[in-house]
This record gives structure tokens, C-alpha cells and sequence, in this order.
């Protein structure tokens, strides 16, 4: 179970996202605001249908939704986002990238700084681990009845990889691809999830319950900071390992 590109699992099984969907709120109109500088046309605009889905799949209302677009188009009077990347290290050696948007770095980089201090890791300087990175497009299918038919489906549309979790499959695929192989997958009846994300070229094994535990608290800690989007990491947790600290 291998960094951020699983760690929505793990969120899910924990029952974060619903603790949690004030705050889900927060990031994704940020998501949404930023995306919308790019153009408020979702059907032009890749990355805010992205966005626009991520919000409806949380069940953000439409209202909140098109405020977010007209902010980020300039319709609207907001504050200046800034998107950036902060590279640190964690327990282990874990390398980890902080995808940021906020309207004050120094803020932001203080409170991701203190929390990696207090979970005895570090922040880097930039392009330390952002090297170990490349953005993909990942594509999660949700309470698949056929595996090997979905699998089949995965490898003729162009997958890179395909990895199991029970019912679930998640596929990545080059970013250029995500829209065409996310709607060749709804075009088959499947419900399918899409977003982009920073997979590592290589990871780090967690072979202890207590050293996961460590991992995932630093995970949760660094994204319940509002200004913090998605955390990208190289940890690799043995399914073994996963059913002992969940």
C-alpha cells in the first residue's frame, strides 16, 4: 500500500472523510477557485471538472460550488491563492511531498514545519524528494463485481498499473490520459473516481504496526492543516500491516 496513491483508502476506512467534510469543503473550493484561473469552462477545462466532481462526490452545493468558479475567474472578489509544493522527510527516511494553496506561505510553511519537528522529521529544501515524483493519473473503480473484466478493460484503454484493495481496483494511467480512460470506464457502467497525484519512482517498506501508526498520524495531522491539498509520500505498508492498525 504504497503513499498517496492509496492513502484515500486508508482515510475512507477510518471514516476521515465524513469526520471530516467541513473541512473537505474548504479545500476543495480552493481546488476549484485555483483551477478556475485556467478558465471557468469545466467542458475546456480538465482540471476544474476535476474539482467540480471531487465537490459533488462530497455533495458540496451547487451555490458554493459556482461561487468558488467566479472567485477564481475574477468574477468575484477573493483572496490570492498561492499553489506551491513543500518537500520534507518523515519517520523512516519517508519522503514527502505537501501540495499547498494558501494566501500566507510563511503561515503554512511554520505550521507544516512544526508538525513535521513533532513527528521527528524535517522539511527539505526544494527539488530534494520532488525528483523521486511524477505526476499520473489515478482512476479508483469502486464495488467491482468482475476484477478480471475490469482489469481487461484497464490494459486495452492504456493503464499503467492496476493494484487490488477487496472490492475496489485503482488504475493509473499517463495524466494525459485520465479523462479519456475515467469516461471510457463510466461509459461501462462502472462508478469511477478520478484525480491527479504525485506517485513515487520508489518506496520505502514499513515493516512495523507501530512505525505504519506513525506514518499514518503524520499523514492525517499535515492534511487536517486547511491550506494542506493532498500529502504524496513513498511509504509502501504490507496489507498485513494495514489490518493491524486500522
Amino acid at each position: 500500500m504504497a503513499g498517496h496513491s492509496k492513502w484515500h483508502q486508508i482515510r475512507h476506512k477510518k471514516g476521515l472523510l465524513d469526520k471530516k467534510k467541513g473541512q473537505m469543503f474548504s479545500k476543495v473550493a480552493r481546488m476549484i477557485q485555483v483551477a478556475a484561473r485556467d478558465g471557468d469552462d469545466p467542458e475546456k477545462n480538465y482540471k476544474l471538472r476535476l474539482a467540480i466532481e471531487k465537490a459533488r462526490e462530497i455533495n458540496m452545493p451547487k451555490d458554493v460550488i459556482d461561487r468558488a468558479i467566479k472567485k477564481g475567474a475574477g468574477k468575484l472578489e477573493g483572496a490570492a491563492l498561492e499553489e506551491f509544493f513543500l518537500e520534507g522527510y518523515g519517520p523512516n527516511g519517508i519522503a514527502l511531498l505537501i501540495e499547498v494553496l494558501t494566501d500566507n506561505r510563511n503561515r503554512t510553511t511554520s505550521e507544516v514545519r512544526a508538525i513535521l519537528n513533532k513527528a521527528g522529521g524535517s522539511l527539505a529544501e526544494p527539488g530534494s524528494v520532488s525528483w523521486m515524483f511524477k505526476q499520473k493519473g489515478v482512476i479508483n473503480l469502486e464495488d467491482v463485481a468482475n476484477k478480471e473484466e475490469a482489469e481487461l478493460l484497464a490494459i486495452d484503454a492504456g493503464a499503467e498499473d492496476i493494484q487490488e484493495d477487496v472490492s475496489s481496483l485503482q488504475i493509473i494511467c499517463d495524466a494525459k490520459d485520465l479523462s479519456q480512460i475515467k469516461n471510457l470506464f463510466e461509459e461501462k457502467g462502472y462508478k469511477a473516481n478520478a484525480e491527479l497525484l504525485m506517485i513515487p519512482s520508489t518506496t520505502i517498506n514499513i515493516a512495523m504496526a507501530e512505525q505504519a501508526k506513525k506514518i499514518l498520524k503524520l499523514m492525517e495531522d499535515l492534511e487536517d492543516l486547511e491550506d494542506v491539498q493532498k500529502v504524496h509520500s513513498n511509504f509502501d505498508i504490507p496489507e498485513s500491516i494495514m489490518e493491524e492498525v486500522l
